[in-house]
């Protein structure tokens, strides 16, 4: 009977244990139910950096494409300059061989259509270099936004390893001026 009583005794401390033990988990889990938020803002901060990265990428494609098409533009631009250049030595030896008033009219006219053209010319080059100009602005604040999240993201996943709430709060504030920068970049207007 005593082997009764002391397994029953057993038994019970054993279910007593066994309870504490199960509200031990309970109270930690109830403790540490905000790392399912931090967790949940790791996967938001990745997606809103991956949109970031996208938005970074179309403006440096237009800031590529912007500057090769200026360039083309200068080149033609220079190409029309020594079109020009070679009627007005045609026109001075004209002059300078011969008084004929068509003939240096005929050139005239030429070297004013150059000078047309060239300042077309320019304009196109121009907007486009200012197109070139404000895409590397947008791509800077985009890139900046870009590099805040991944710290943002680090500093929350340092936040799950170490269960220090205020790196949370640090990677939230982080990432809100990520999103300020996104913001900036959104509103900024080509000129």
């Amino acid at each position: 009977m005593d082997d009764l009583r002391g397994e029953l005794n057993e038994l019970k401390a054993f279910i007593g244990d066994l309870k504490a033990d199960r509200a031990a988990a309970k109270e930690k889990e109830r403790r540490e139910a905000w790392t399912r938020y931090v967790s949940l803002t790791v996967v938001v901060l990745a997606v809103v950096a991956s949109v970031a990265a996208q938005w970074s990428g179309k403006y440096s494609g237009m800031a590529s494409m912007s500057q090769a098409q200026a360039s083309d533009q200068w080149n033609f631009y220079q190409a029309q300059s020594i079109k020009q250049h070679l009627f007005e030595l045609s026109r001075d030896q004209i002059v300078k061989n011969s008084n004929d008033p068509a003939a240096t009219k005929n050139y005239n006219e030429k070297i004013a259509d150059y000078e047309s053209r060239k300042a077309k010319i320019k304009e196109q080059a121009d907007a486009l270099e200012a197109r070139r100009d404000f895409a590397s602005k947008v791509g800077a604040h985009l890139g900046l936004a870009i590099s805040i999240f991944s710290v943002s993201i680090a500093t929350a996943s340092m936040c799950l390893l170490t269960k220090k709430k205020p790196l949370w709060i640090f990677a939230i504030l982080l990432a809100c001026v990520g999103v300020f920068e996104m913001i900036v970049a959104r509103l900024m207007t080509m000129p």
